[in-house]
């Protein structure tokens, strides 16, 4: 009985570990960090976070499907600048829409050579951040792009502004949007076949799933997800830089994988990415505030991959260790066990 209480114990802390390390390191940082636990502390970290969490939907249900993404950082970019350099001609509802459905675009041409030409993802991805980085310089001139004028001021400033505690527009839409999806793959039977569908493909398709049409679909979000962090983005700054999502690859992936979601598929959360991109940002900004440079920071930024590639790979070892094994005989041969120790 203590080694299933011990085995339950552990497999709570798995399941809610993210839970339990933001605990610690919002606690930690609330009581050792100077100037961490106050109102406009939590708010930027709030506001830094908001775009890598419209990232984190799409790009964690392309990884619950069993795929990987890795032209987020360029979506993000491209977005933010078409958004940006075609409002003088479409204005902003039209340049907006085309640097959303931009995104869209990008992921329904991930999808389907994924899906239908059966390329590997990585690949596939890989090429489509090369090509978006060329049509980036091509179309800004190797510039940045930015707009004065007092209409992006007044919209730049309506996205910045507090209207609850800890909440401006663009948190709030931010939240928004994670929440609706994470009530989509949980409470919807569309979204618990995107689980499905990264769990065992094949069997997903002998049920009937169109496995094809759930992939190109976690890619459409993956790409419309992160457009939407890019033009939320530089619509509060009001300018789009060519190194505006450079850092969000490895940031959203590692806290994907740190938030429980299996690169192998079948398993995960966005709220738990989300998350866990909260929890790291915490541990940056308690970096500055101790005063460590900007060194220590990719050190842990470091351990922390590190930490993720290990975790993954032991995940994955466990699970195809456990495949096929039935819990229940292996309690029963685990009470043999004890019994013949007392006797």
């Amino acid at each position: 009985m203590r080694k299933l209480g011990k085995n339950s114990l552990l497999a709570f802390g798995d399941k809610y570990r993210i839970y339990i390390l933001f605990a610690l390191v919002f606690a930690f940082m609330s009581l050792f960090a100077p100037r961490f636990f106050n109102v406009f502390n939590i708010t930027s970290i709030l506001k830094v976070i908001s775009m890598n969490a419209c990232v984190a939907i799409g790009f964690t249900v392309v990884m619950i499907c069993g795929q990987l993404d890795l032209s987020i950082g360029t979506v993000i970019t491209f977005a933010g600048v078409l958004a940006l350099g075609l409002k003088p001609a479409l204005g902003y509802a039209g340049s907006i829409a085309v640097a959303v459905v931009a995104g869209g675009l990008v992921g329904v041409l991930n999808g389907l050579l994924v899906a239908k030409a059966k390329i590997n993802s990585f690949i596939v991805t890989l090429g489509t951040m090369t090509v978006l980085q060329g049509a980036i310089y091509q179309f800004s001139g190797g510039n940045s792009i930015s707009v004065s004028t007092p209409d992006a001021f007044v919209i730049s400033d309506f996205l910045g502004k507090s209207l609850l505690p800890l909440l401006t527009p663009r948190i709030l839409i931010s939240l928004v949007l994670v929440l609706a999806m994470e009530a989509y793959l949980r409470r919807t039977r569309s979204g618990r076949n995107f689980y499905l569908v990264g769990g065992n493909r094949n069997t997903a398709w002998l049920a009937g799933i169109p496995t094809d049409k759930y992939t190109v679909a976690a890619f459409v979000l993956s790409g419309v997800g992160a457009a939407i962090g890019g033009v939320l983005s530089v619509l509060e700054s009001t300018a789009a830089t060519l190194k505006l999502g450079e850092n969000s690859l490895m940031y959203v992936i590692s806290a994907t994988i740190i938030g429980g979601t299996a690169m192998s598929g079948g398993k995960g959360g966005v709220l738990r990415s989300v998350v866990a991109i909260f929890t790291l940002e915490m541990l940056y900004t308690g970096v500055i505030l101790f005063g460590l440079g900007n060194e220590v920071k990719i050190f842990i930024a470091g351990l922390i991959l590190a930490y993720v590639v290990l975790y993954e790979a032991y995940a994955t070892y466990k699970h195809e260790n456990d495949l096929g094994r039935r819990p229940e005989l292996m309690k029963e041969l685990e009470a043999r066990r004890m019994a013949k120790e007392k006797a």
